[in-house]
């Protein structure tokens, strides 16, 4: 960056959030800035906090403590209205996809847009023509123009879940969250479905903040890395000139022992080789 750039300004800001359900603890004193147009990649194992960081993003949940900033705006104090408005915003990428089986994919893509839309939609009658262009405009971006009146429950994982990125993008919207999007794909359409978000989020300028526990993965896709163990923020760092073993050594600092650290290894392993036959 030269003198005469600005950095970008942030449009996600986690301050000292911490969440508790219960006796539990999902987020310990966790925080993060986010710029726009930043890819960041949320890294962790299963119950490290990736989901509950996300979920505060989009206002599904609040914190216990601390505060959170969404595009400006104090989330906790949004109401009803005003967090549907930011919602609308946000699109949200699901590991299961989330679509309605028997629903045709065009139709399954136009529900993107009822955030915005007025009074029930039923059918593609009910959804007007210019949403209609959008809809198959955004199916012909992830490749299944040609798929657009199939019944959803008909395609492959990976293709559904290209079919959920055109539904999150029919919100035009200014961040894309997704959890876990490729934990039940295989290995090749894992590379395909990260490959097209990066590519979608580089050609409109969209903010991605994404959870995975593949390291691998992450490195070939994230600008940056952010590390999760046990709530609390263990790594924040740019992922060029990263390493796998240092990403593990992450992990690591927070064992106490060099058997910890090894069964954190493993866990990390089996993470990887269930990914593979799924």
């Amino acid at each position: 960056m030269t003198n005469h750039e600005k950095p970008a300004e942030a449009v996600v800001q986690l301050t000292r959030v911490t969440k508790r359900f219960g006796a539990t603890t999902a987020l310990d004193g966790a925080s993060l800035t986010v710029r726009r147009g930043e890819i960041v990649v949320l890294l962790g194992l299963s119950g490290s906090g990736k989901s509950t960081l996300l979920r505060h993003v989009d206002g599904l949940e609040l914190p216990t403590e601390g505060a959170v900033e969404v595009l400006g705006q104090n989330v906790p104090e949004l109401d009803g209205r005003r967090l549907r408005s930011l919602r609308s915003k946000v699109g949200f990428i699901f590991q299961q996809f989330e679509l309605v089986p028997s629903l045709s994919v065009l139709e399954n893509v136009l529900t993107g847009s009822l955030a915005t839309a007025r009074g029930p939609r039923l059918g593609l009658w009910s959804y007007g023509r210019s949403a209609k262009l959008a809809a198959l405009g955004h199916l012909d971006r992830v490749g299944l123009l040609d798929r657009a009146y199939q019944r959803a429950d008909t395609l492959s994982g990976g293709q559904q879940q290209r079919v959920a990125i055109a539904r999150a993008l029919m919100q035009n919207p200014e961040i894309l969250l997704a959890d876990e999007p490729v934990a039940s794909l295989d290995p090749e359409s894992s590379d395909q479905v990260m490959a097209l978000i990066r590519e979608i989020a580089l050609d409109r300028g969209l903010t991605v903040l994404c959870s995975l526990h593949q390291v691998d993965l992450a490195l070939s896709w994230a600008d940056r890395i952010v590390g999760l163990r046990h709530g609390e923020v263990v790594l924040d760092t740019e992922t060029q000139g990263l390493t796998k073993s240092q990403v593990m050594e992450i992990y690591g600092r927070v064992a106490t022992s060099t058997r910890q650290l090894a069964a954190i290894e493993v866990e990390l392993l089996t993470d990887a080789a269930t990914d593979s036959v799924r």
